[in-house]
């Protein structure tokens, strides 16, 4: 069965750094498009960023662009996300997602498969 296992959450401090993982099995990986959403307690799951099959694409939230870079490897099976800058605000569970439509789509409902996600919180 198809599993995605995020990885690199924790605890930093406001301006700090964070790259996430996560590793995809169970599915062809050069064929989904993939995404990273993140829900903070209290509020809804929100789109992050999102990366084309080839990876030439990618797609942000205004929120977090030109703090993030979503970046995959498919021979590694690997979808990563780089987080700079680090807001109080960017403080969430983080999951990844895999679609199995050939377009990377910044809504939850399109995609297929989550991950379990991954904490992370950013002090101030």
């Amino acid at each position: 069965q198809v599993q995605l296992v995020e990885s690199g959450g924790g605890l930093v401090q406001a301006g700090g750094s964070l790259r996430l993982s996560c590793a995809a099995s169970g599915l062809t990986f050069s064929r989904n498009p993939m995404g990273w959403f993140r829900q903070a307690p209290g509020k809804e799951r929100e789109f992050v960023a999102a990366i084309s099959r080839s990876g030439v694409s990618t797609y942000y939230a205004d929120s977090v662009k030109g703090r993030f870079t979503i970046s995959r490897d498919n021979a590694q099976n690997t979808v990563y996300l780089q987080m700079n800058s680090l807001k109080p605000e960017d403080t969430a569970v983080y999951y990844c997602a895999a679609e199995v439509t050939p377009w990377a789509s910044t809504s939850a409902t399109e995609y297929d498969y989550w991950g379990q996600g991954t904490q992370v919180t950013v002090s101030s």
